[in-house]
């Protein structure tokens, strides 16, 4: 649970740099990845995550600029990242602009249910989480090469002149 928005921002910015590395290390050739023939390719899942961003905090109240979730996928995996990158910058100044650290606890309608809003921005980074997973999994299917999130990935233990760790 987030108690302050500086808690919120420093986990966001961590987090939201994670989700940068991924999403800069795609190719325009690589979002035609498909998870199998009835899912999304991994151009639609990333672009999922940016739209989700003003998709899910718009319902909170947050007035921000970003893509909507009616837009199509972009077919440049530059314009996917680019505008992750605005949309995330963006909603971070208008949380600092437009909310208080009271207003974490306000409760607001998220998909029919009332969830106070450090709840929905828990859900965010995990949602975020979750899908970017996915990407680095097609990544690997795709022949790019993945970054390290929460450590480093096997490309850069290889780098190290390591051999990364079996489980």
């Amino acid at each position: 649970m987030f108690r302050t928005i500086d808690e919120f921002v420093a986990t966001w910015q961590h987090e939201s740099s994670s989700t940068q590395k991924i999403l800069d290390a795609l190719t325009d050739a690589s979002l035609q990845q498909p998870v199998s023939p009835e899912d999304r390719t991994l151009g639609r899942i990333a672009w999922h995550i940016v739209t989700t961003l003003h998709e899910m905090l718009s319902r909170t109240g947050l007035i921000f600029e970003a893509v909507e979730d009616e837009s199509g996928v972009p077919a440049g995996a530059k314009e996917i990242a680019d505008s992750y990158r605005k949309a995330s910058q963006a909603l971070v100044a208008a949380m600092r602009e437009q909310w208080t650290d009271a207003s974490l606890l306000e409760t607001k309608d998220m998909y029919g249910e009332q969830w106070p809003i450090h709840t929905t921005l828990s859900i965010l980074v995990a949602h975020q989480t979750h899908h970017r997973g996915q990407i680095t999994v097609l990544m690997r299917q795709a022949g790019l090469r993945v970054p390290g999130v929460y450590g480093p990935s096997r490309e850069e233990w290889s780098e190290f002149g390591m051999t990364a760790p079996t489980i």
